[in-house]
């Protein structure tokens, strides 16, 4: 394959991104884009010199040899059917769902078909993340605190529960997957939220969260977000180990041990771009750097919303995590 022909389909902020990046890679062609809101399609089509395609099935029907999905939480399910019942390399924004439900029929899907996937974690990519594991190695993890604190965003379904799920499954996802990454997987997560909604019109969900978490490795943790400023003040995460401290953000990465205290820099850009990258590489056959697949975004996902059902319900929440996750493995249970 000389180059990737790619359809978007949804045509919102994180659609343009994407685009944005594709068309400049010489190896990638923007073949189309669909929305259920044309106005908002045929505004992105303009920007790159593309056609518009009236629905999911008609962009299929073009044979794209990959498709971007940057719906809404509440969208996801029937396009992501429609893409592997057509065998089409598949590339998510997460979260991957509003439920857990639709995101496991959509991973089990995938596995049958053996799909070429990739999900939008791109903080999987920053350079910092590698250092961090290669500073963590060999010590014992105790404690981690993650962070999102931030402002509600201009989208009207964002502040409604069964649209986008709430901060911790639509911002924080950025900082749980890393918390997988760094620290392992939780067994146990205990939520609250304020139960006070932001002042807009059918909101829902909580303003602020706070969550305790414990882990299969014997760490535990805490997971605060909040949507009440102007502004996002603070996304990241912190973590101790045995004579080492670290702070990792979009921005960098800072070490204290007893080398002293450094930072080491990182670029979100650089990550944006490469998520693409790998992807595209991926679909053309010429490298695997996918770095979380759907199975793999579906473990996050699962955690979001184990940490939302309990600030929902005010109980712990227990997850069966097995030595190795694989798909389906990893079961959620609410304590009575």
């Amino acid at each position: 394959m000389d180059r990737c022909r790619v359809g978007l389909i949804g045509a919102g902020g994180v659609a343009q991104r994407h685009a944005r990046v594709l068309a400049g890679f010489e190896d990638t062609e923007l073949l189309g884009v669909t929305d259920v809101r044309p106005a908002a399609a045929a505004a992105l089509a303009g920007m790159h010199g593309v056609r518009t395609f009236p629905d999911v099935d008609t962009l299929l029907a073009a044979r794209p040899d990959a498709v971007y999905v940057c719906l809404p939480p509440f969208a996801h399910g029937p396009v992501e059917e429609a893409v592997v019942s057509a065998g089409v390399p598949m590339f998510v924004e997460k979260p991957v769902a509003v439920d857990l439900v639709t995101a496991e029929r959509i991973a089990d899907l995938v596995a049958r078909r053996g799909l070429l996937t990739a999900v939008g974690h791109h903080w999987r990519y920053l350079s910092v993340v590698q250092q961090a594991r290669d500073l963590l190695a060999g010590r014992t993890v105790r404690m981690v605190s993650g962070a999102w604190w931030d402002k509600v965003p201009p989208v009207e379904w964002w502040c409604r529960r069964d649209h986008s799920g709430g901060p911790v499954v639509e911002q924080a996802a950025h900082v749980l997957d890393l918390i997988r990454v760094l620290v392992g997987e939780a067994t146990e997560v205990t939520a609250y939220g304020d139960g006070s909604p932001p002042p807009l019109d059918g909101a829902d969900i909580d303003s602020v969260t706070a969550a305790a978490l414990r882990f299969a490795g014997g760490a535990v943790g805490t997971l605060s977000t909040a949507c009440v400023l102007g502004w996002k003040h603070r996304a990241g995460l912190e973590i101790l180990a045995d004579g080492l401290a670290l702070a990792l953000t979009e921005e960098g990465l800072q070490v204290c041990d007893a080398d002293g205290e450094r930072r080491l820099p990182a670029d979100p850009e650089t990550a944006r771009v490469a998520v693409d990258r790998a992807f595209v590489d991926a679909v053309r056959g010429l490298d695997q750097d996918v770095r979380v697949p759907y199975a793999e975004a579906l473990a996050t996902h699962r955690l979001a919303l184990a940490l939302a059902d309990s600030a929902r319900t005010g109980r712990p929440v227990r997850l069966d995590v097995p030595a190795t996750v694989a798909l389906g493995g990893a079961g959620v249970t609410v304590d009575a």
